[in-house]
């Protein structure tokens, strides 16, 4: 019987995969990879020539049949275009079908674009919830992101460019304007780590471009009646003095920068409290 190999593989950048997952990748008898061009191209660097087979989210239920009969006879390796297997990928169907049926499972750690985006982020990691991608619907994504709201854990949040404003606005309705840093393309060429508040990164990233990972501060001192009264009377203080300034015929965005440079609240923030002002 075979061994069923977990490994993981580099999010970017190739110098981060492990010796050993070099070598488990150059001794298995067939390789399931998410997308099988981009794991040639990773066996090609390694100088690999090895059987593969594609194992994703839309054919794994009629995959693991054949993948558990190729265990009966030799070992095999799950991998990913990046990251863990298992980790918002149904790699975990398979791991609990060959562990059910007796084949021994092992794991060859590697890079992971949720504990990376963590340590970078300067947020507390001591305790998190992974949120994996958050659903496509407007409203099955509020009712998600309302299950967490109050939790005082950080969030890890995986989003595509297409839908990154749609997530960061959900956020920012959700739970309000949090801290946070937005991680793009980690470890690759064109890495970027932006910290600040959801607001400013929602207008930091005007044309979102590549993979995001969001790490979002938790809800810990926000039901804090010191913290809750300051950000209150923030607030008020915006909205009054942007009513002044809409009486003396400022223009929004003469208005928005001096109230954002005054106060330090983003400005798509005071664009929300101007648009509100009668």
């Amino acid at each position: 019987m075979g061994i069923l190999y977990i490994v993981g593989t580099p999010i970017g950048n190739l110098e981060d995969l492990t010796p050993r997952a070099a070598r488990i990748l150059g001794q298995v008898d067939l390789v399931a990879a998410e997308d099988t061009r981009v794991t040639r191209g990773l066996l090609s660097h390694l100088g690999v020539r090895a059987r593969l087979t594609s194992y994703h989210r839309h054919n794994w239920q009629r995959k693991i049949p054949t993948l558990l009969e190729a265990l009966a006879k030799g070992d095999v390796a799950l991998v990913t275009d990046a990251g863990m297997p298992g980790i918002s990928d149904p790699g975990s169907e398979l791991v609990a079908q060959a562990a059910a049926q007796g084949f021994d499972v092992d794991v060859a750690p590697g890079p992971s674009s949720v504990t990376t985006a963590l340590a970078v982020s300067g947020l507390d990691a001591d305790s998190f919830i992974f949120l994996g991608f958050l659903p496509r619907r407007a409203k099955q994504r509020r009712d998600r992101l309302g299950l967490v709201k109050d939790a005082p854990d950080t969030l890890v949040i995986f989003e595509s460019p297409h839908r990154f404003r749609q997530s960061m606005e959900a956020l920012l309705a959700v739970l309000g304007d949090r801290e946070a840093a937005v991680c793009r393309e980690l470890t690759k060429l064109h890495q970027e780590i932006f910290r600040g508040t959801l607001s400013q990164a929602l207008e930091h990233f005007g044309e979102p471009r590549g993979e995001f990972v969001l790490v979002v501060a938790g809800a810990a001192g926000l039901d804090d009646p010191s913290q809750r009264a300051h950000s209150e009377q923030t607030q008020d203080d915006a909205s009054a003095t942007l009513a002044e300034l809409k009486k003396e015929g400022v223009p929004a965005r003469d208005a928005v920068a001096t109230v954002s440079d005054a106060l330090g609240l983003s400005r798509n923030a005071l664009y929300r409290l101007w648009l509100q002002l009668p």
